[in-house]
């Protein structure tokens, strides 16, 4: 027997922690951290940990599925399967045109980053813009309220160079890609304490992140725009604005004072439910700090007016001047991806929402992209523009878009839905294809795409200029017929006689401003991951081979400045954004009394995120689940002892749109009044019917599209109005 450990780094998340494998003949059997990649202490997750449980799943699919007249689903070999696929596609693209056909990308692991660009290659070729992500169901609103606000060329100041840090909605130590740094979250944050920063945490719960703050705002959930407005509101009362730096720096100063004017801190602690003295606490520990950020995720992002939330935040950090000033060192500085010079001044803000509608809902693609909520009608929506075939890639839609019965009436009407994933998820079994591809240690990767999360939201990827490179380190399994997505889609690109185009940017700031080109793909034969890999570092302030030359990572010594304002930049950041001012207005009557509660829905129902699972992968894993399929409903162990019910017992909780089944758990971190369920889990509805214990937790039965934000589109997730009660007989 053959054993090795090897280097590489996990990419089950975003974080994308260095682990070391053990490897027997070919076979990833453990994971650890890796004590070698200083930035990270050796730090790894149970997510990392079970890496080899995933890849070596008796379930785990082999083989492409193809779905039989009776309903069944036999194996198909991937090229018979991209020649079926293709037909079909031609098909379509025939009949109804280029609307017809979308893309619907995914958290999971199919979707490489090195591969990505050849699927947004073929759709473009398709000539289709029906480009579906996670990112506009998720959170959306950091890419609306920067498009609204405007952008910094240079970035946020560092949580490492900070004396002071916000987070509104988000737990970074267990969810790392925002919040803090996702280097060991936890280590850092502590030492952080140790070196006198002060925390502010804006949350319904004492998540493991609040239990550090100076000050948690334990606030009602949904209230976190009147939060941010009462904040803002004392400092400017208390003079603790960086006036040149706004003077310089950005419009609207005005219009922002004259619409907190009513958000006191009476008026806001009495509607959030949190001490006057805690709110006044709160602006002072941030407003008098001498360097900081305000970051927020997907607390506030499920919930109402999370356009509105994130875009104060924003306004917050431009306040008190918590953007990179001239001389700081560069925050996010480029290592595999294209040097740039980072300067102290301002991206204008741009359009939030494009020409291009939704034929439902009053939606238009937007700055976060197409609206994936809305994707079900557009499936089920009769007439021109209709969408009929679906590419699922990565992603759990039977489980992680609104109306879970709408959602699977909508799989259901497809004409083609092709889902590329390494298991049987509930989506999957509607797929008339599925196809799995290799999983992460069967690939070569590169830390590239963690450095471009910066152009996805502030305070986001790595702060330090690290990267890692792997090789594909595991085998195959034996026999198996696995094609990743990007080879399926060139392989449909040759099927049809597309070409191809590859984006190669060679620009320079946040945005790769500067010469894009578009160069032809060889079409001849596939490219290998690894060349795709090479295409996309080619232009890289470290050249790939000199990272490949540090197997466990590397902090690069870069000296790269802020400087100074470019001549002639006459950019300004905007904070009075007219629709922003409208819905900050228009919150004004609800702020002035005590909120109302609807006696049917008498508690809150809030997101929160779990240690051992990414949105719905993991959660069939023993490794992981520790013998539980299900998430509970944790709520306050007062709340229970007033309904009578016991922990560990079932409970149907009950939306004003649908009702699921859960198994509660008491949990005194939550405030009373308060349920929090990790999104994600459950089981497709015609799937559970006799077997309804095996569907608990589908907080997507709660939701519905009655409320969609009328920007981004995405629906009420959190904050949700529901009640609770003993759970009875069930068909």
């Amino acid at each position: 027997m053959s054993t090795s450990v090897v280097p590489s780094f996990c990419r089950n998340c975003l974080a994308y922690c260095p682990i070391l494998v053990t490897v027997e003949d070919g076979r990833a059997v453990k994971v650890t951290g890796d004590p070698q990649a200083a930035a990270f202490d050796g730090y790894s997750c149970p997510k990392g940990r079970a890496l080899p449980a995933q890849h070596n799943d008796p379930m785990r699919l082999t083989r492409c599925l193809q779905r039989q007249a009776d309903g069944s689903l036999a194996p198909i070999h991937s090229s018979l399967a991209m020649d079926q696929i293709t037909a079909k596609v031609q098909e379509v693209l025939a009949r109804h045109g280029p609307r017809a056909v979308a893309m619907y990308r995914g958290s999971g692991q199919v979707s490489h980053p090195s591969t990505a660009p050849i699927m947004g290659a073929w759709m473009r070729a398709i000539g289709s813009r029906m480009n579906f992500s996670a990112a506009s169901i998720d959170k959306p609103a950091e890419y609306t309220s920067v498009a609204m606000h405007g952008n910094w060329h240079a970035g946020l100041q560092t949580f490492e160079t900070s004396d002071t840090w916000m987070v509104v909605g988000a737990n970074p130590v267990i969810a790392k890609s925002n919040g803090g740094p996702l280097n060991n979250p936890g280590a850092r944050l502590k030492e952080s304490q140790e070196r006198g920063m002060r925390m502010v945490v804006i949350d319904p719960r004492r998540t493991e992140t609040a239990k550090r703050a100076a000050v948690h705002l334990q606030l009602r959930p949904g209230t976190d725009p009147m939060v941010l407005a009462g904040l803002i509101h004392i400092i400017i009362a208390e003079g603790l604005v960086d006036t040149a730096f706004v003077a310089d720096n950005s419009v609207g100063f005005e219009a922002l004072k004259d619409s907190v004017a009513t958000y006191t801190p009476e008026v806001v602690a009495r509607h959030a439910d949190v001490p006057v003295a805690q709110l006044l606490e709160a602006a002072r520990v941030f407003g008098r700090g001498k360097r900081g950020g305000v970051v927020c995720s997907t607390g506030p992002s499920f919930s109402t007016h999370s356009n509105l939330t994130y875009y104060l935040a924003l306004c917050l950090n431009t306040l008190c001047g918590r953007w990179a000033r001239e001389g700081d060192p560069a925050p996010n500085p480029n290592v595999l991806l294209p040097a740039f010079t980072p300067r102290a001044q301002p991206y204008a803000p741009y359009p939030v929402v494009s020409d291009r509608p939704m034929r439902v809902h009053g939606l238009f693609e937007n700055a976060s992209g197409v609206p994936t909520a809305a994707l079900s009608d557009e499936i089920l929506q009769d007439g021109e523009g209709q969408i009929k075939v679906l590419f699922c890639l990565g992603g759990n839609p039977v489980l992680a878009w609104p109306d879970q019965a709408k959602t699977e009436a909508a799989m259901r009407k497809l004409e083609l839905l092709v889902v590329l994933d390494y298991r049987m998820t509930p989506t999957a079994e509607f797929a008339h294809y599925v196809v799995p591809p290799p999983m992460s240690l069967e690939l070569p990767a590169s830390t590239q795409m963690v450095e471009s999360l910066k152009y996805y939201g502030v305070s986001r990827g790595y702060a330090i200029p690290w990267a890692q490179y792997t090789p594909a380190i595991a085998r195959v399994p034996q026999g198996s017929d696995l094609i990743d997505d990007g080879a399926f889609f060139f392989g449909l690109a040759q099927r049809m006689g597309l070409q191809l185009d590859w984006i190669s940017q060679r620009g320079q700031g946040p945005n790769l401003e500067g010469p894009a080109q578009n160069v032809p793909l060889d079409m001849t034969r596939v490219p290998s991951t690894e060349e795709l890999i090479e295409l996309s570092c080619e232009a890289s302030r470290i050249p790939l081979e000199v990272v490949k030359a540090h197997p466990h990572g590397n902090v690069w010594d870069l000296d790269v400045p802020v400087l100074g304002r470019e001549p002639g930049c006459t950019a300004m950041l905007q904070l009075g954004d007219a629709r922003m001012m409208t819905e900050l207005r228009d919150l004004r009557p609800t702020v002035a009394g005590q909120p109302v509660v609807d006696p049917a829905y008498p508690l809150t129902l809030v997101c929160r995120r779990a240690n051992n699972f990414m949105n719905s992968v993991g959660q069939e894993m023993r490794a992981l689940n520790n013998g539980h399929t299900h998430t509970p409903a944790y709520m306050h162990p007062d709340d229970l002892a007033a309904l009578g019910i016991t922990a560990d017992s079932l409970v149907t909780v009950r939306s004003r749109h649908g009702d699921m089944l859960a198994r509660v758990e008491a949990d005194d971190s939550l405030r009373s009044g308060v349920i929090a369920v990790v999104h994600g889990f459950g089981a497709a509805m015609t799937v559970a019917g006799a077997h309804a214990q095996g569907a608990m937790g589908s907080v997507a039965r709660l939701v519905n599209m009655d409320e969609p934000d009328p920007i981004s589109g995405i629906p009420r997730m959190s904050a949700l109005p529901v009640a609770v009660q003993p759970a009875g007989p069930r068909p």
